[in-house]
């Protein structure tokens, strides 16, 4: 079987490397704002009261260092300490400061908490595009790939596939999705995925996949390997490609 990979490239080419797991960003500010609030919880109002005035007078001494120009940590600590936050005036209230139950805090905790489920999310998904990538990439070498019936989220898998190659197409890919949306093979027998596929694959593929299709009902049982010229047509003149199968689709229309 004719492997697509770039011209003069003759060895296998090596499985990408895996995904590294993203790393929280260090954000200053929210650690001031978190040592605040450790050293505020159970506070009573005089406390309270005087810890504005001890981080005005840190701010001051560190704006006298070169090397603290441009900090942002000393002046989220300050700006927390001045907040005007519930806590806040429960402590002038006499009460004790809590920031476990404080509705600011918990609403920043809670969006902490929102973002690092994303990331936790996107990193899964990396690591299953990697590995199914790696999985139809060995299938290539192996000659098997048209066996194999695409699965939902495989469109992913193709750009990823592209971007092992430095943006090469993989023609072989990409005749093989054209093949199975055509034939409704994999997750395509569901009408909504060949409906998503239209805004997640290329102009040129779809044209090549609904060439395909009419060409079946006009030569039903027909080789598919007699087919091949609809992936160069496609491939060079996706716009005529994708005229030819509408022309195509509506005589059907009318004969029927």
């Amino acid at each position: 079987m004719t492997r697509f990979w770039p011209p003069g490239e003759t060895t296998r080419r090596p499985l990408a490397p895996r995904v590294a797991a993203p790393r929280e960003p260090a954000d200053p500010a929210r650690i001031g704002r978190r040592v605040v609030r450790r050293r505020a919880k159970g506070m009573d109002a005089g406390a309270v009261a005087a810890a504005p005035e001890e981080a005005r007078f840190d701010a001051r001494q560190a704006s006298r260092h070169e090397d603290l120009v441009g900090d942002v940590r000393g002046p989220a600590e300050l700006a927390e300490w001045e907040a005007p936050a519930p806590a806040a005036r429960r402590s002038r209230a006499r009460q004790r400061l809590d920031p476990d139950t404080d509705d600011v805090v918990q609403a920043e905790l809670a969006a902490d908490a929102a973002a690092t489920a994303a990331r936790e999310a996107e990193l899964r998904e990396a690591m299953r595009i990697a590995a199914r990538a790696d999985e139809l990439q060995a299938l290539r070498e192996l000659g098997t790939l048209e066996q194999t019936e695409p699965r939902h989220g495989d469109e992913a898998i193709r750009d990823e596939l592209t971007r092992r190659a430095g943006g090469y197409v993989q023609a072989d890919v990409d005749d093989w999705l054209a093949r199975s949306l055509a034939a409704h093979l994999g997750h395509y027998r569901d009408p909504a995925a060949r409906e998503e596929a239209t805004g997640l694959l290329t102009p040129p593929l779809l044209a090549h996949a609904a060439l395909l299709t009419e060409l079946s009902h006009l030569a039903p049982g027909v080789d598919v390997d007699q087919l091949a010229f609809a992936s160069r047509l496609a491939t060079t003149e996706p716009e005529a490609a994708g005229a030819l199968a509408d022309f195509l689709a509506r005589a059907r229309s009318e004969a029927s």
